[in-house]
């Protein structure tokens, strides 16, 4: 298994250029390429450059982690999106984007609108043979649903893991088996998290938090606690426009009145709103615990979600700040 990774972002939304467009047409026409760089297998193996493996494209490298997982030494996995110093819904497609999704043979991306940018990518290079899950349609989901940070639900990725498996399937049959045993693998690896979940509800369900915007709301919605941020503020500051003054007044009341025991903020979508609240809620001292919307260097999915819960749990019983991951 081979993961690269490819992002740049552009604060002013998703951007694909008609040349772009243009380009990836021609792109279609080419041969599979492997990533450059490559990287030791998930289950332990470098990929033999000789070795046949699966082009294999996840547009979120949450997504593209659990592709590798599941392929192991049979996939060549390009993760699009991954820096967790930028603004995931300000990503600007390039030509090498353009190119590793026209060569693809299995994709998996998000939906509801997220990565938007995916579907006009796939479009402008047709391949009948391509495998494309699209989370939101695996999940049977509206376009209306309003949080699209699907991968912080503690029930997505066994779901995703499952149709990669299968897709994979389709393309290596002969590996069947190995995709359905490291299936089994990777739902165990997520066992961890599962009962951190558990421990956390029983102990803390009902505690006020507020946050910045609803990247981890699924997971905190899972762990019972109660998210005082109204949902209109939520949404702006998702959306970049601009929140309704009550809504900041009432978020700033919730720290400066200490009306929530944990802050969690977005590392990835900051602005002089949300750079202010964090100071408010240093200043009142409310533990604060920063959260991604791609997965930090150095974790795997599951130990992503994991570290996650943990440092929830740090900040309520030992009111314990982990502003970042590292």
């Amino acid at each position: 298994m081979k993961i690269q990774s490819i992002m740049k972002s552009k604060r002013h939304g998703f951007f694909i250029s008609s040349v772009l467009l243009g380009s990836v047409l021609v792109l279609s026409g080419c041969g599979t390429q492997s990533p450059s760089t490559s990287s030791s297998s998930a289950h332990g193996s470098a990929t033999s450059p000789t070795q046949q493996t699966i082009t294999a494209v996840g547009a979120e490298n949450e997504y593209a982690n659990v592709i590798s997982e599941i392929g192991g030494r049979y996939v060549s996995v390009t993760a699009i999106m991954s820096n967790p110093n930028t603004d995931p819904h300000t990503f600007e497609a390039s030509p090498q984007v353009a190119a590793e999704i026209a060569n693809a043979q299995l994709i998996v991306q998000n939906g509801l609108g997220y990565d938007s940018f995916m579907n006009k990518l796939e479009s402008a290079s047709p391949n009948a043979n391509r495998k494309v899950i699209e989370v939101q349609n695996l999940l049977g989901l509206p376009n209306q649903t309003p949080n699209p940070h699907l991968w912080y639900n503690p029930s997505t990725m066994p779901r995703v893991a499952a149709a990669i498996a299968a897709d994979l399937e389709q393309l290596m049959p002969a590996h069947k088996k190995y995709f359905e045993d490291n299936v089994k693998k990777f739902d165990a690896s997520l066992q961890p998290w599962y009962n951190a979940i558990k421990q956390l509800k029983i102990k803390y369900a009902g505690s006020p938090v507020a946050v910045t915007e609803p990247v981890a709301d699924y997971m905190l919605q899972a762990t019972g606690m109660d998210i005082r941020t109204p949902w209109s503020l939520q949404a702006a500051i998702m959306n970049g426009t601009d929140p309704a003054p009550q809504d900041v007044q009432t978020e700033q009341n919730l720290l400066k009145y200490h009306q929530v025991k944990v802050f969690l903020y977005n590392q990835q979508v900051v602005d002089p709103l949300t750079q202010s609240l964090l100071t408010l809620a240093e200043q009142h001292h409310v533990p604060v615990v920063g959260v991604y919307e791609t997965m930090p260097p150095g974790y795997s999915y599951a130990s992503w979600m994991l570290k996650e819960v943990k440092d929830l749990q740090k900040a309520l019983v030992y009111h314990q700040s982990t502003q970042t991951l590292s």
